[in-house]
């Protein structure tokens, strides 16, 4: 049995569009992770600017007992305040993140390994404002944060 000439550049043709479709698609793969360590990387970088390091510091710092003790303390929910305005900063900022991870635009093992103890701290400090807050404005309120915080508590408990 002879193979002729036509039929070996055929096989070759073919053997180089596997090839070719084979790296396109390991190429599409590495970019997609480099596009998800890039943004977490930028994230990163409004995480330690100063403003939001000192707006994350006052909302570590709030003190209240329940919702309606931070009202008491702080002004009616959503006011035109400081510590609102640090709150919202910091909250808002989770929330993105939850929205990024839900979507699978981030990568969570490099969202935990970089956001990890900052989301669970913060979580935990708003949680009792964020339940007393979605009773009387909407049960939506931080969803995505909360969302956040519950990956990467599963993300904790993998390793």
């Amino acid at each position: 049995m002879m193979v002729d000439i036509t039929e070996i550049s055929a096989i070759v043709a073919a053997a180089g569009v596997l090839v070719g479709v084979v790296y396109y698609i390991l190429d599409m793969r590495h970019q997609g992770k480099v596009r998800k360590t890039d943004l977490v990387v930028r994230l990163y970088s409004t995480w330690v600017s100063k403003e939001f390091s000192e707006a994350t510091l006052k909302t570590w710092n709030l003190e209240s007992k329940d919702f309606d003790d931070f009202v008491k303390k702080y002004g009616p929910w959503f006011s035109d305040t400081e510590v609102y305005a640090s709150l919202r900063m910091v909250c808002n900022f989770f929330e993105l993140l939850g929205i990024l991870l839900l979507n699978n635009l981030a990568d969570a093992t490099m969202v935990a390994n970089t956001f990890g103890i900052p989301i669970e701290t913060t979580w935990n400090k708003i949680k009792p404002l964020v339940e007393g807050g979605r009773k009387n404005y909407g049960r939506y309120l931080y969803y995505n944060f909360e969302y956040l915080y519950n990956e990467m508590k599963k993300k904790g408990q993998r390793r």
